[in-house]
């Protein structure tokens, strides 16, 4: 019974960004009952998921970042360096491993030692795990909570914003504070001082659970190890096809990437006018939804293929990114206007495309069908043409009804008699 509890407490974060919030507060809650409640302060990488620096501040701690060095990994000197400013108040690192840089830290055992050494836990974001799985275990190299991301690694699709699941695995000292929920009567230790309930459910969605175990139980040891050699294989395959067009921001020492990989469009601003942004739109004229722009590198584009895009599909976004390429060619070179091509105009529509005015320099079908595998039969057609990305965010707009629709009846015909 004290298992099931234990899983419960486990398993109730609904995202990944839920199981880092719960992961943090139990690392709160142990530090508390050592009595070392002035333990607030989590230190961040510059690498680590964008998730990351908002789930300790939600836990309660301060954030200090972590510089990177020019291979994309942690800066050892700074991370010594702040370490030892907050040696009295260290609480954490957050890790996220492989990178959102796309590298795996080699130093990873060296950095949990660092941080124990100073009285602070290992949070490693298990986002990435799909690059892990049946190749090395977090708990080995120092880690002390991690979380997994089912909706990610063990199949359960996530699409258009969940359902996610982001259960948390911890080390022993960790286990007793690990979350709780009212609703259920929970068995625990007699030592367990658990900080509180981070979930409405106390299995989260767990609906959605049987589709990670049905998976895991199909694929076994050996297929689940092989998807996440496959993870890291097409990752490279795709960085080496697109190295000669793009350059590819970070790399192993061996020269390698992990299970993603950052290109970075940022040269194309001074060349030809041209952002992260636009190659992101002018992807969905090719039929493709674009990859993580701007994050963890501003002006960057990452890209994650995972293990489960043939090689067809991965060569036909390679081919995508190479026609773009040679597209802001064509505006560099002076034989595009830098203001009005193919990139700017971006996304094109149907409406767009029909319409009886054409006064582009350029023709509809370089438009709608840049390349051969963009057919009319099969074709994605974008809803939106373009539209300025930064206006609404800068300018909010109540789209709220005015008061008087709520009013009921009796009130107009009160207003009315008086």
């Amino acid at each position: 019974m004290v298992l099931i509890s234990y899983l419960i407490m486990a398993l109730c974060s609904c995202s990944g960004a839920q199981g880092e919030y719960a992961g943090l507060t139990a690392i709160k809650a142990y530090l508390n009952a050592k009595g070392e409640r002035h333990r607030n302060v989590c230190l961040i990488p510059k690498s680590a998921h964008g998730t990351n620096p908002a789930s300790a501040h939600m836990a309660g701690m301060k954030i200090q970042p972590v510089e990177v060095d020019k291979n994309g990994n942690i800066d050892i000197a700074h991370l010594k360096a702040m370490v030892d400013k907050h040696k009295d108040n260290l609480a954490a690192i957050m890790i996220t491993y492989p990178s959102t840089n796309g590298v795996f830290e080699e130093d990873i055992s060296d950095v949990c030692d660092l941080i124990h050494k100073h009285g602070g836990q290992v949070y490693l974001d298990g986002a990435n795990m799909n690059a892990q799985v049946g190749l090395c275990r977090p708990g080995d190299y120092g880690s002390d909570v991690s979380h997994l991301n089912l909706h990610k690694t063990f199949c359960i699709p996530h699409g258009g914003g969940g359902p996610g699941m982001g259960p948390i695995g911890v080390k022993n000292h960790l286990v007793p504070y690990l979350p709780t929920h009212p609703v259920v009567a929970l068995q625990l230790d007699k030592d367990a001082c658990p900080l509180g309930t981070i979930s409405a459910a106390p299995w989260g969605s767990s609906a959605i659970l049987p589709i990670s175990w049905a998976y895991i139980k199909m694929m076994g040891g050996k297929g689940l190890k092989h998807a996440s050699e496959i993870a890291i294989l097409n990752a490279n395959y795709m960085a080496k096809r697109l190295e000669k067009h793009y350059k590819v921001l970070f790399r192993g020492a061996r020269g390698y990437v992990a299970h993603e990989f950052i290109l970075d469009a940022r040269p194309f601003k001074k060349t030809a006018n041209v952002e992260a942004v636009d190659v992101a739109k002018r992807l969905q004229d090719y039929g493709f939804h674009a990859p993580t722009m701007s994050w963890p590198v501003a002006g960057t584009l990452m890209i994650e293929p995972t293990e489960s895009e043939d090689k067809a599909e991965l060569d036909r976004f390679c081919d995508a990114m190479i026609n773009i390429r040679q597209e802001i060619a064509e505006i560099e070179e002076g034989r595009m206007d830098s203001r009005v091509n193919p990139l700017k105009m971006s996304p094109h529509t149907l409406t767009c495309i029909t319409s009886p005015n054409w006064d582009r320099p350029y023709s509809r079908e370089v438009a709608a069908f840049p390349l051969p595998f963009v057919k009319p039969e099969s074709k994605f057609w974008p809803t939106i043409a373009r539209i300025d990305d930064i206006y609404g965010d800068q300018h909010l707009v109540c789209t709220c009804p005015p008061m008087e629709v709520y009013e009921s009846p009796f009130s107009e015909q009160k207003r009315a008699s008086s």
